[in-house]
């Protein structure tokens, strides 16, 4: 593709187990070849989360440095919810974010990756001024060296930030806890950008630029959709197998103005053996 650079900088992952440990996760990226990461920091489904040791802090951040992951992202929990209407999960989750910053800070994780959240009342604008008041809330609790990354999501009933022009609305209103946005593009194809046509895919970028900045693109969660085009529904596919497909994506990440952005996969995984396909397919959209 003419404007394509080397992939020599290109930092790939994927969202890597903690089990056993905090750094095991390292040594899992690490075997797959893997130069950025992901993970979760506890257990996603809980609103309790665990201590971490000085010695889980020292393992990993030393990892980190002697295999050169990086940037690394943490996931937050399926929980969170910044645009809840209902005060008791609100407060639960402005706490549980601050205790998911404080230890992306003490792993010196660069950013943490979050869905606004889904509003069950149906008020969407109402909605987003929740999430802007618990962002500047965090903001006002204390400094983290880490960022929030808000995600784009499928569209599902409720969602408030399937749209750029959504999603640009809470990342232009936010006082400095916000370092950027990451764009899933399973979701995107689902929320109905239809990336799998050249001038879809023009429009797209054209819709980043407008609302987001090139500049605030933080990450990619490169995913093919098991769903069909606008179906609003997120259902992640191996890559090259979905309705995207393997043109598409190739298209896609070898995009010019892509150039440079951490790709993280989120595909599905039954072993390890499937972490290394799909990144072994990703590898060959390079060359």
């Amino acid at each position: 593709m003419p404007g394509f650079k080397s992939s020599k900088k290109i930092r790939l992952g994927v969202h890597t187990s903690i089990a056993g440990g905090l750094h095991l996760s390292i040594e899992r990226a690490k075997q797959l070849g893997c130069t950025t990461i992901q993970i979760f920091s506890h257990n996603p489904r809980q609103w309790d989360t665990p201590t971490i040791t000085d010695e889980d802090i020292h393992m990993f951040r030393e990892l980190r440095v002697k295999h050169d992951i990086n940037p690394v992202y943490i996931h937050a929990s399926y929980l969170i919810n910044l645009c809840s209407s209902k005060e008791d999960i609100y407060n639960k989750t402005i706490d549980l974010v601050e205790k998911e910053m404080d230890m992306a800070d003490a792993l010196g994780a660069d950013y943490i990756v979050i869905h606004p959240g889904n509003s069950s009342d149906g008020n969407k604008k109402d909605a987003r001024k929740r999430v802007i008041n618990a962002l500047h809330s965090l903001s006002a609790r204390k400094r983290w060296t880490a960022k929030v990354l808000l995600e784009n999501t499928a569209g599902k009933r409720g969602d408030i930030s399937s749209r750029l022009e959504e999603l640009s609305q809470m990342l232009n209103a936010n006082s400095g806890i916000i370092g950027g946005i990451c764009i899933d593009t399973s979701h995107a194809y689902s929320a109905g950008y239809d990336i799998t046509d050249k001038s879809g895919l023009t429009d797209f970028i054209k819709e980043i630029q407008t609302y987001i900045g090139l500049d605030r693109l933080k990450l990619f969660h490169l995913n093919d959709s098991k769903k069909p085009y606008n179906s609003k529904v997120d259902r992640h596919e191996h890559i090259g197998r979905g309705f995207i497909g393997k043109e598409a994506m190739k298209r896609f990440l070898r995009h010019p103005a892509f150039y440079g952005i951490p790709v993280i996969l989120e595909t599905p995984k039954k072993s390890e053996k499937d972490d290394m396909m799909n990144l072994k397919m990703v590898r060959s959209f390079y060359k």
